[in-house]
């Protein structure tokens, strides 16, 4: 009996096998969504992603012939793309506690209250977002340190929450998709084999009219919306009775940009900036300091790296925007990350992940429907391994074959991934991306991403643009028939 249950078993899964983990997941999803709010997605994404990858497990060990070593094969794939990104997201959780205490995000807010008009807040920020990404090569940072003051000066001009962290998301992840020292633009380009120039350049022709799109509505709606102003002088009349405001203050981020000049990895740029800004609390800040800790002892100043903090500024909304999570802040965003992790690794092993691509590929020829895939595919790589970089490698994987078959050149490849990918990652609430700057911003995940206007129009443009290029090619044939 065993023996023959044992050969009813595929040596690959079926469509319909291998749709049914990815189903029951997103009904979960949908129906916890539904009942308690997109917030409860955090809370409780980790059991839900862990009780998918169990499911996937178990399917795979029942009705294929992976075996355990397989599995096991799938979670380390995954695990070797997703694990590094852990400490970065534990030293995010650091920097953006010790730049708040040390006064670089309240000097920030002050100086853009005052600088600032709520008609080209919307605007500004995303710009300005752009560009710090495009030369820092990292939206994770840009959206941890500028993008963290910004949303203070949102508030206190009576934005919405979700508006701000759209313009700073937006103009973050154009400015990272654009940049030569971003590490998902050279993956993107490094696993389709394609030069990393040519690739940004490629990119121009989806990337300009979303981004020039998303800069208008921006400016619209600063110019339509009715906000309602908080009391600004009262809140940096807060942020100057609590904290010594100095231009010196500014050699803390100088430290950051430093260590991007020297091209010195993530890793270290952001432990650089939090020592910096560890050190700019008992420089700048020796009151707070005091307070935080037993008279400033370093036991007590190391806690803030670990632990979260609150100061009693005398204003309730300024309270809330100078709070810190610290290191500890982090780990339900980590949590969420490994059970993704586990998720996307029992998907791989199984087998089933490979089923689902070559399900797709197998009734593509065009260049319009092939680009069409590949967006779609992307979208579902981030939802199903919860991770930009995996996603960009398997995407890479998949498709190179097809594209070369079919005569689509490598770059329409690296860019159709980049626009699906690396882009609307940030939306998904159980992808890396989207739990850290989720977490970073203090807003959820499905309330910011209708306001994400360019990164909800890049894969429309890429498709646009496919079809466009699909029709003119078939002109001239059509002429000479």
């Amino acid at each position: 009996m065993v023996n023959i249950f044992k050969k009813s078993r595929k040596e690959v899964p079926g469509l319909a096998l291998s749709i049914v983990p990815v189903v029951a997941l997103l009904s979960a999803l949908t129906a916890l969504i539904a009942v308690s709010g997109a917030e409860s997605a955090q809370e409780w994404g980790p059991w839900l992603l862990g009780g998918a990858a169990v499911f996937a497990t178990l399917l795979g060990l029942l009705f294929t012939r992976c075996g355990w070593r397989g599995i096991v094969t799938g979670i380390k794939k995954s695990a070797t793309q997703i694990l590094p990104a852990i400490p970065i997201l534990l030293l995010i959780g650091t920097l953006s506690s010790t730049w708040m205490l040390s006064g670089v995000v309240p000097y920030l807010i002050d100086f853009g209250v005052h600088l600032l008009s709520p008609e080209s807040f919307l605007l500004i920020t995303c710009c300005v977002c752009s560009l710090v990404s495009m030369v820092t090569g990292s939206s994770w940072t840009t959206i941890a340190t500028i993008g963290v003051a910004f949303m203070g000066v949102g508030t206190v001009m009576g934005y919405s929450e979700a508006w701000t962290a759209g313009a700073i998301i937006s103009g973050a992840y154009f400015g990272d998709k654009m940049s030569p020292l971003s590490d998902t633009t050279v993956l993107a380009s490094s696993s389709c084999g394609v030069d990393l120039f040519k690739h940004i350049r490629n990119m121009v022709a989806t990337s300009a009219p979303a981004l020039m799109i998303a800069l208008i509505v921006y400016t619209l709606t600063g110019m339509m919306i009715d906000t309602v102003p908080t009391d600004a002088p009262a809140i940096t009349n807060a942020i100057a009775d609590t904290f010594n405001l100095s231009p010196w203050i500014l050699t803390i981020p100088a430290v950051t940009c430093l260590m991007l000049a020297l091209r010195a990895g993530t890793l270290w740029t952001l432990a650089a900036g939090s020592v910096a800004g560890l050190a700019g609390i008992w420089i700048f800040q020796p009151e707070i300091a005091a307070g935080l800790s037993d008279n400033g002892t370093i036991t007590g100043m190391l806690s803030v790296l670990a632990m979260p903090t609150s100061i009693d500024t005398g204003n309730s909304m300024l309270d809330n925007l100078v709070a810190t999570g610290g290191a500890a802040g982090m780990l339900p965003t980590v949590a969420l990350v490994l059970c993704a992790m586990l998720f996307g690794g029992a998907m791989i092993g199984t087998g089933m992940l490979g089923s689902l691509a070559r399900a797709i590929t197998s009734r593509l020829h065009n260049h319009g429907s092939m680009v069409s895939a590949t967006v779609g595919s992307g979208l579902c790589l981030n939802m199903l391994t919860g991770d930009q970089y995996l996603s960009l490698i398997l995407g890479g994987n998949i498709y190179s074959g097809p594209y070369r078959t079919n005569g689509i050149s490598d770059t329409t490849l690296s860019r159709s991934l980049e626009d699906s990918i690396s882009v609307t990652s940030v939306l998904i609430p159980w992808n890396s991306c989207g739990l850290t700057q989720s977490t970073v911003l203090g807003v959820s995940t499905l309330a910011y991403a209708p306001f994400c206007i360019f990164n909800l129009l890049s894969p429309v443009m890429s498709i646009v643009v496919a079809w466009i290029q699909h029709r003119r090619k078939r002109v001239p044939a059509l002429e000479g028939v």
